[in-house]
Parts: structure tokens; C-alpha cells; sequence
């Protein structure tokens, strides 16, 4: 392996074929020249690289560059100090500049002509999708908490049900894009480079609002649509802590040949520097990667388990998780799991064989509350934004328990749900838990699934109930690795709301279940090896930043008994903190509030503001924008509000607003 010094270009532009200019930050190997060119690797994002994703790029670049592999992070088209208007999320527009850069870099004198490409979640999707369109130099990509299937393994849909995780992130992309360029590298050119992004950036909740099925608009960037064509190898990385769980076994049951996974316990963040640990030394992983792919070295990489899992021993939820229970296993080839089968016997218990089968019917109509120990979707920190104990969701539930298991249950894969049922309303949710009970009664959620019942036989095509009409269902949980101790009981949990992770339908339904039809599969562990994966020898990998204000996080939930209304409030501030090379101070905050009354499913109502600030001596700019959503039977009524200050002189403001009919959710 090289070991050499490097220099870093804090900006370089790169030209594409239509007159823009984007901007890249790029460490460089000293060693690189005509005479000894080295590859490259592009990580390609909307999220700054002056002050966004600095602090993990300063981790990382360097130490590739001092591996003999150069760095290139370019802010994507209206974002950062690129020129432009940002028009969506991996849109054609975006995957043709990521091409060029490509491209670019090729040609470039002290460019091997081979380049990789990484990224975690935006750069994670779109380095996947990139390599799908098969640009010649792009040879492998490290793909970190990302997808395959953009409809159901997003931050917007799952299947049918909406998330309110993509009213979050509609809020945060208004926040990031109103952030303004900065004038060190842009010159005089930042204020109308900024005023242009303010009054044209996409109302990006609008475009997924409109696209509630599984459409063309989510087929694309999807690369399950045809894994066949996928050209290139790809190391696919999640966590267990985080909502992109499903991805890399997904990407090796679809891409046997080209993918190996990796999955850790981690939240939505690289494992070099990931919660809950045990880490892992991405920086080691990612250079033998690359030079085997993009030296023809002899690194070891392509003889890699096709799976390497944690699997959790039985974690317990906490107000921190830093590390949880666990060991490392290999898979040298995945394959279809063998199932463990459960079903109910005649005293409603899960039984693997029961004798006789439980009879009868049970009602499900779930509080509209029930599911606010759920977590967020998207974790970024190992605290309360990670699912708490179900004790308090499985109050609102149908609860079924296994015996005291005398003998474990290692699953590794996606557990399945079936069951008959009927509803009372056209439209209704189903939400499967998979629940580990310790023995004093501490229920962990090992895994779950949603289903809108209108999606049940396809995301493309939805088909209200009718009312009364007995249905059978099935539907598929979320990926895990998980170990069920002796003395500990397995539960499945029904309900019929899991607020706010999910939002209502239209209707507070009831369920009827058949209780003789339940049947849940669970995919076992089977033969494997039990491995080390290598921790990063430094436990603090992120540079510090300048702390000028201190951040803080703060999540509850309020519930007003006399009303009846529940409200769920998260409040997160950045803190204002200084990068100590380029002088830039920024600071983020943003505060929602969900709120819903019992037996009114109409009465949801989310409410966000933001806040973002930028300065350095005596320049400061500053965004506020608030955001609403709220529905009717028939639609869902977004409304935004956004002013933008330059130091104290208001210089936009801009109020919009959509009704988008709802279709079958």
C-alpha cells in the first residue's frame, strides 16, 4: 500500500457541457503525475462541502490521498458553490453531471483513468445509480445506507403506507437549499447565485406527494428494476439502527456476482465513527476496495464473504446506546434462508408446531397514538430517535408470545407475515412488530413491517378494501440479525397505527383478524462462520470544529388527556461552530411538532421551523422558513413560508402552498 503525503485543492471547477461550473474540493496525492498518475474516487452531494459534510470528508480524503488515492467531493448542480439551481432528487439531470464528472476526472494528467465512487445516503443512492448508467472509467462504487427500490426503501413510502419521515426531509432540503454560497470562492457572484436558488428551488415535497404509487417517477434510480445490467462491483454497507436496513442483502440477492455486504449495528452514519459500536475500519475496507478495483492490485478484496452481519445479542433499549451486545458472522454466499414457522395454538401462543390452532377472531383497532416508541426512520443518533421499549406501542396492540425459549433462535434476513382479515373501512394500515421480551419484561423491537391493505397485492395498482370482504395478506418485515437467548419469549405485535412513523389513512379502522390464519416466518441464521471485523485504531476519527454555541437535542411527547390530542416535538440545534481553515460559521436549527386526537385520523397536523446561519466577520446571511402539512379525507395541504436575511435586511420571502388528492392512502 502507497504511504504518501498529500495537499488538498479547496476549489477547483469543473466545466461541464453546458456552461456550469460545479465545485469540487479534492485532496491529492504529492506522488500523482503524468508519470504516476493514481485513481480517484467522487463522492457527489447537495450538502456543502465547505461546512456540510466537512468534518466526515476531513476523516477520510486524507486518508486515501495518503494511500495514493485522490478525493474528489463536488457539490451537485444549486447546491454549495456549484452554479445552478438544484431540480430534484437523482434526477436524470444530476446522474448526466455526475457522468461528465466522471468524465472529467478521467481525463485529468495525473488520473489513472479509473475512478471509484462512494457516499453515504444521497451519495449512497446516487453512486448506484450512476454505475447503472455504465460510464467507461467508472470500475466499483461503496455504497453506505442507501437503496435499491426508491418506493419502498426510502425515506417516503413503505409499502403504500406515507412516511412522516418525508415531510422531515422535505423540511430539511428547504432548509439546506436556502442556504447561500459562499463569497470566498464565488466572489460578488454569491448574492444573485443565492437569490436565484431561493426563487427557483423545487417544492420538493410537491413532486412526492404527487407520485404516492409505485410510478416511473420511483422506477427510476431504482436498480432492482434490472440487476442484470448492473455493471461494476459495489460494497453495500448499512446499519441495523437505521431505516436502510434491507439494502445490502437486497443488492446481493439481486447482484450475486457484483455485491458483498456488510452490516453493522450502526445508526445513519459511517462506521468508522458509528453508534452503536462496535465500529469498523471503513478507512482499511474502502483502500483495499479501491486498490483492487482501481489499481488491479492483489488486495483480498473480491475474496471478501459475500455477507459479513452483527448480529444482536439482545440489546436493550436505553437513553444511549454506545454499544450493543453482539458478534460478527460471514456468509461466503447468501442464500434463501431456511424459515422457522410459527402459528398460534388453541391459547393464542406462537408455537413452531402447535397441536391444535387458535380459533376465532380478534378486533384491531389501534389508538391513533400507538407507535410514539417508534423511533425515527432515519436515525442519526443512538438516543431516543432509535425505537424504545414496545411495552408502551404494544398497549395499542395485539400482542402474541412464543413459551420461554430454552434453546436460541438466530435469524439473519427479512421475517415474513400472513394472515386473513377483514377491515370496515375502505383504507386501513397494517403494522407487524417482531418484539424480543427479556425476562423482566424489557421488549426490544427486533424488527417490522407496514402494509397500507390497499397496496396489498402491488404498490403500482392500489384496490380499496371493501368493507366486510375477509382478505388474505402478507407482507414482509424489515432485514435483521438478531439472537433470541434461552429464557427470553419471541412476540408478534399487530397494529393497525404506528404514529408517527406512519401516517393515517383516512379512516380509524377496525380490523377483524383470523387468528387461525396468522402465520409468521423467520429466517434462520444457518451455516456461517463467526468472524473479527477490525475497529478503526482511532476512536475519535472527526476533526474538531470551533464550538462558539452549543447544540442540543430534545425529543418528548405531550398528551393532553382532556383533549385527547397527542403531540410528539423534536427540537435540534447544531450549535454554532467554526471551521478553522476556511473561517465559516454556521449554525441549524429546526423544532417540529406532530400532533393527532384520538378516534380523528383528519386531525393530523405537522408543524416545522428552521433556521439556518451562515457568517464569518462581517458577512452573515440567514434563513427561516416554516413548513405545515395537514389533510383531508380526500387531500394532503402543504403550505411553506421562507424569508432569507442579509445580515439584518430582509432580501426574499416567498409563501406557497399545494392540495394533492390523495390517492389510496
Amino acid at each position: 500500500m502507497t504511504d504518501t503525503s498529500f495537499h488538498v485543492i479547496e476549489n477547483e471547477w469543473i466545466m461541464l457541457k453546458d456552461g456550469t461550473r460545479l465545485a469540487a474540493r479534492i485532496w491529492m496525492p504529492d506522488t500523482a503525475s503524468v508519470e504516476a498518475p493514481v485513481p480517484a474516487v467522487l463522492e457527489f452531494l447537495p450538502y456543502r462541502k465547505r461546512n456540510g459534510t466537512a468534518p466526515r470528508d476531513e476523516s477520510t480524503y486524507p486518508v486515501f490521498a495518503a494511500a495514493g488515492i485522490a478525493g474528489v467531493r463536488v457539490d451537485i448542480r444549486g447546491s454549495g458553490e456549484s452554479d445552478g439551481v438544484i431540480d430534484g432528487e437523482y434526477t436524470p439531470r444530476e446522474l448526466s453531471d455526475a457522468v461528465e464528472i466522471i468524465e472529467w476526472i478521467a481525463r485529468q494528467p495525473w488520473s489513472n483513468g479509473s475512478v471509484g465512487m462512494m457516499g453515504i445516503s444521497w451519495g449512497g443512492f446516487n453512486c448506484l445509480q450512476v454505475a447503472a448508467l455504465k460510464p467507461p472509467a467508472l470500475k466499483a462504487v461503496i455504497s453506505i445506507a442507501s437503496t435499491v427500490d426508491r418506493y419502498n426503501d426510502d425515506i417516503h413510502y413503505k409499502n403504500g403506507a406515507h412516511l412522516s419521515a418525508q415531510f422531515s426531509w422535505a423540511v430539511t432540503m428547504s432548509a439546506y437549499q436556502s442556504r447561500s454560497p459562499d463569497p470566498e470562492l464565488v466572489g460578488e457572484r454569491w448574492y444573485d447565485m443565492w437569490l436565484e436558488r431561493l426563487e427557483r428551488e423545487p417544492f420538493f415535497i410537491e413532486d412526492w406527494l404527487s407520485h404516492q404509487c409505485r410510478d416511473d417517477f420511483w422506477r427510476h434510480g431504482s436498480i432492482c428494476e434490472s440487476f442484470d445490467d448492473f455493471p461494476v462491483p459495489a460494497l453495500v454497507i448499512a446499519g441495523w439502527a437505521d431505516g436502510y436496513r434491507n439494502t445490502p442483502l437486497k443488492a446481493v440477492e439481486g447482484m450475486p456476482t457484483k455485491a458483498k455486504a456488510l452490516i453493522g449495528p450502526w445508526v445513519h452514519k459511517y462506521p468508522h465513527f458509528a453508534y452503536p459500536k462496535p465500529r469498523a475500519d471503513f478507512h482499511a475496507e474502502a483502500i483495499a476496495w479501491w486498490r483492487r478495483w482501481l489499481c488491479d492490485e492483489n488486495t483480498g478484496a473480491d475474496d471478501l464473504p459475500q455477507v459479513r452481519a452483527f448480529i444482536l445479542d439482545g440489546p436493550k433499549p436505553s437513553r444511549w446506546r454506545e454499544t450493543d451486545p453482539g458478534y460478527w458472522i460471514s456468509k461466503d454466499a447468501w442464500t434463501e434462508p431456511q424459515q422457522l414457522t410459527l402459528r398460534l395454538d388453541a391459547n393464542e401462543r406462537l408455537q413452531q408446531d402447535p397441536a391444535s390452532s387458535a380459533l376465532g377472531t380478534a378486533s384491531l383497532q389501534s389508538p391513533l397514538d400507538t407507535g410514539t416508541a417508534s423511533g425515527e426512520w432515519f436515525t442519526l443518533k443512538p438516543d431516543a430517535e432509535m425505537a424504545g421499549d414496545q411495552r408502551l406501542d404494544d398497549a395499542g396492540s395485539l400482542m402474541f408470545d412464543s413459551q420461554v425459549l430454552d434453546t436460541e433462535q438466530v435469524l439473519l434476513g427479512q421475517p415474513s407475515l400472513s394472515l386473513a382479515l377483514s377491515s370496515d373501512a375502505p383504507l386501513a394500515n397494517l403494522v407487524v412488530r417482531l418484539v424480543d421480551v427479556h425476562p423482566d419484561g424489557t421488549a426490544t423491537r427486533v424488527s417490522y413491517g407496514v402494509l397500507n391493505l390497499a397496496h396489498r397485492n402491488g404498490n403500482a395498482h392500489p384496490q380499496p378494501l371493501t368493507p366486510g370482504e375477509t382478505i388474505e395478506v402478507s407482507l414482509a418485515l424489515d432485514a435483521c440479525g438478531y439472537r433470541f437467548a434461552p429464557g427470553h419469549r419471541m412476540r408478534v405485535s399487530l397494529s393497525s397505527a404506528y404514529w408517527p412513523t406512519i401516517l393515517p389513512p383516512p379512516f380509524d379502522a377496525t380490523l377483524l383478524i383470523d387468528l387461525a390464519s396468522l402465520r409468521i416466518e423467520l429466517p434462520l441464521l444457518g451455516e456461517h462462520r463467526r468472524i473479527e471485523v477490525a475497529e478503526p485504531a482511532n476512536p475519535d476519527p472527526l476533526p474538531r470544529y470551533e464550538v462558539i454555541a452549543d447544540g442540543c437535542s430534545t425529543r418528548s411527547v405531550e398528551r393532553d388527556l382532556r383533549e385527547g390530542v397527542t403531540r410528539y416535538k423534536v427540537s435540534e440545534d447544531t450549535g454554532l461552530n467554526r471551521h478553522p481553515g476556511n473561517g465559516l460559521a454556521t449554525r441549524e436549527t429546526v423544532d417540529q411538532v406532530w400532533s393527532i386526537k384520538q378516534g380523528d385520523p383528519l386531525s393530523m397536523k405537522a408543524e416545522a421551523h428552521y433556521t439556518c446561519t451562515a457568517k464569518r466577520q462581517d458577512w452573515e446571511t440567514r434563513s427561516v422558513g416554516s413548513m405545515r402539512m395537514s389533510c383531508t379525507e380526500t387531500e394532503w395541504i402543504v403550505m411553506e413560508r421562507r424569508e432569507a436575511f442579509h445580515g439584518e435586511r430582509r432580501v426574499f420571502s416567498r409563501e406557497r402552498s399545494v392540495h394533492i388528492p390523495r390517492d389510496h392512502m
